[in-house]
């Protein structure tokens, strides 16, 4: 995965859609992938709620027999979270204020949640000659621990 072109898709996003202001990315099980937030926000905490809405979300448009979810809105006195379905294995966390157009950001979702797709499952860009490991890799020839 390319951690700058999935960030550089999620300002992009933010900057389409007027109010938009945080993005997060995470798996589903609620484990951070990438963020763009202000500091008042925990990106770690929102990641793991997201991802816990989204699965009830997936229940209950299981039970209502409706087709399988695209994403779930939750209305605050002060904005708007939308969360995204991302495949199988990811979300995109939309956080707005009070005048984020909504409708707007469900269309341009539409084709981000695509592209964020397709950047989560592209295979990291193999070093160049000469290059360095960086200093947290672990070395694994026999691919045990990944």
């Amino acid at each position: 995965m390319n951690h700058d072109a999935l960030v550089a898709e999620m300002r992009t996003l933010r900057d389409q859609v007027v109010g938009v202001t945080d993005t997060v990315v995470a798996a589903v099980d609620g484990l951070l992938i990438a963020a763009d937030t202000e500091d008042a926000i925990d990106p770690n905490g929102l990641a793991a709620l997201a991802a816990a809405s989204l699965g009830l979300a997936r229940r209950i448009a299981a039970a209502a027999l409706r087709g399988p979810l695209r994403r779930t809105v939750t209305c605050s006195s002060g904005g708007y979270t939308a969360v995204y379905a991302v495949g199988e294995t990811a979300i995109l966390v939309v956080v707005g204020d009070e005048g984020m157009n909504v409708p707007q950001l469900h269309v341009e979702a539409r084709s981000a949640v695509e592209r964020i797709g397709a950047i989560l499952l592209a295979p990291e860009p193999e070093p160049g000659p000469g290059a360095v490991p960086a200093p947290d890799s672990a070395y694994d020839p026999e691919g045990v621990l990944g």
